[in-house]
């Protein structure tokens, strides 16, 4: 028998014993016979085939294809991204802790993790890494996946980094050992004014839960009543840390989300007694790229009338996934159950026209309209829901709708603007004006309060910035500039604050123009407003 039937018959016979045991008799002896069927095609590819054939690639396609046939989030795992994914997802992994940015080809330290092995050694944003292990990193064209490469690792491990830091003569050397790295899934958490707190998370991973609650904690000691939760552009996680996070805003024996297949039994998630927000006001803003888990707490916070949801239609995306370990160290993360709010809407999208259609929605929504006036999204009855205290009318089939609609701005064009982000100008313009003025920035502005009141970025600022952008290419068009100078400025002066402090003081900075977070303030302002909003049409 040849190498490639071995692996075959073993690699079929592992999982169809998987299967056998999670679908039971009668199911099972029809996944055998279509099993043997492809079984018997590699074969005769083996004996027959003109060429060699790479049967691991063969196999990994024909996985791919068939779930591509079943649902858009139905999707194969390869062992060399399993790490990655959970990394993401479980909110750490192994590291120096860095943050980092490869600026003209050289490797720049951004921040370092506070308490992280890098902070502990000395290791300074703007430091420049010249050497890791002995080894030239500068200027030979790295990526970001060649520089996880050489700093991440196992716990324990030692990396040996050679360092120029401005104002030094020779090459730093410092020795790091490697430490668990927080993967943070909260941006920003801070209070906007004496009464309104404002979170902002891109992610639900393992780590989320705790982070929440830690957050919501400090801003409730700071006499926080009212709170903007912001979900624009996190795409979602683990269930579980959307169903806490509810947890926190709902009286005990609420149903927040439940789910059902055709293999799967009805399964309902209920709220405890547990919550520390029950009471406050809440303000949930959403956009195009909100999803999953992001879907499961604004549909269940919208079903109960508890808060209200600012900005566009979400993505839409109610399957669950389970995942399938393989025997290869691979994995099939299967569509197993739909998540129902708890007015029983399913908020996912059609998918049955096929992956490109699916993934071309966003765009169907900008050509049609929607993301510019909410009237021209249109609804069947059949897709009309009540909610559960106020009686108000809420959709399902595509989607949370929001109570307040945020359009895209089309008044100002943005392309020189979007040319100075894409062909990156700005920020190594920031990094490079952080090194000439660190000190006294931070001598001028000891606090953060003091710089967003007085610092201005400058016009000569801008037309060094300008000047940057020639060099790339980018010509300067009078209209274009003089439609986004401002966005411009607010961007740099943010990131500014940002390389100052930490994170929050870019949000801080940014939400101080920002149209979604600006009317969610007004609306908290005004409690006649936030309560019209929750009252039944």
């Amino acid at each position: 028998m040849s190498s490639l039937k071995k692996k075959l018959r073993n690699g079929f016979t592992l999982l169809f014993l998987s299967v056998f045991a999670i679908c039971g008799t009668l199911n099972a002896q029809s996944v055998k016979h279509q099993a043997i069927k492809y079984q018997n095609l590699l074969a005769l590819v083996d004996a027959f085939y003109v060429d060699t054939v790479n049967v691991e690639k063969l196999t990994e396609d024909a996985i791919v294809k068939v779930l591509a046939e079943l649902d858009p989030h139905s999707i194969y795992i390869s062992k060399d991204e399993i790490k990655e994914m959970n990394e993401a997802l479980q909110g750490s992994f192994s590291g120096i802790g860095i943050q980092f940015n490869l600026l003209r080809d050289t490797l720049m330290v951004v921040a370092t993790i506070p308490g992280g092995p890098s902070e502990k050694v000395g290791l300074r944003a703007g430091d420049r890494i010249i050497e890791i292990d002995n080894e030239n990193v500068a200027a030979i064209g790295m990526k970001n996946t060649d520089v996880h490469k050489r700093l991440r690792g196992e716990k324990g491990t030692i990396v040996n980094l050679k360092v120029k830091r401005k104002k030094e003569k020779e090459l730093l050397e410092f020795v790091i050992t490697r430490d668990k790295i927080p993967i943070h899934s909260l941006d920003a958490a801070y209070m906007i004014n004496k009464q309104i707190g404002y979170m902002k998370l891109n992610r639900f991973a393992l780590t989320t839960s705790d982070e929440f609650l830690e957050a919501l904690s400090k801003l409730k000691a700071q006499k926080m009543k009212d709170l903007i939760l912001d979900l624009r552009g996190n795409g979602g996680g683990f269930m579980t840390a959307a169903i806490e996070m509810v947890d926190q805003f709902m009286d005990a024996e609420k149903l927040i989300v439940y789910t059902k297949g055709l293999s799967t039994p009805r399964r309902e998630n209920i709220s405890t007694q547990k919550g520390i927000f029950k009471e406050g006001r809440i303000v949930i803003l959403l956009d195009e790229g909100s999803a999953s888990a992001s879907e499961i707490v604004s549909g269940a916070v919208q079903d109960w009338d508890r808060g209200v949801i600012i900005g566009r239609r979400t993505f839409g995306k109610g399957l669950v996934q389970r995942q399938f370990p393989l025997s290869d160290g691979s994995m099939i993360r299967l569509t197993t159950a739909h998540y129902y709010t708890p007015t029983g809407r399913c908020i996912q999208k059609p998918y049955e026209n096929g992956l490109e259609d699916y993934h071309l929605d966003i765009l169907k929504r900008y050509k049609s309209g929607e993301m510019i006036n909410a009237d021209s999204i249109h609804f069947p009855d059949s897709l009309k829901y009540n909610t559960l205290v106020n009686k108000r009318t809420v959709y399902g089939g595509g989607g949370i709708m929001p109570d307040i609609f945020v359009p895209i701005d089309t008044t100002a064009n943005y392309k020189y603007f979007n040319l100075l982000v894409r062909k990156n100008v700005i920020y190594p313009y920031v990094v490079n004006y952080m090194d000439k003025n660190l000190e006294s920035l931070r001598k001028k502005y000891p606090k953060f309060d003091s710089f967003s009141k007085n610092f201005e970025v400058s016009d000569e600022m801008m037309k060094e910035i300008v000047a940057l952008g020639e060099k790339e290419g980018i010509e300067k068009n009078e209209e274009d500039y003089n439609a986004v100078v401002d966005d411009i400025k607010l961007h740099v002066k943010a990131l500014l604050a940002r390389d100052l402090w930490e994170s929050a003081e870019y949000y801080k900075i940014v939400n101080s123009e920002n149209e979604f977070v600006q009317k969610a303030i007004e609306v908290l302002k005004n409690p006649k407003l936030y309560d019209t909003e929750l009252i039944s049409e």
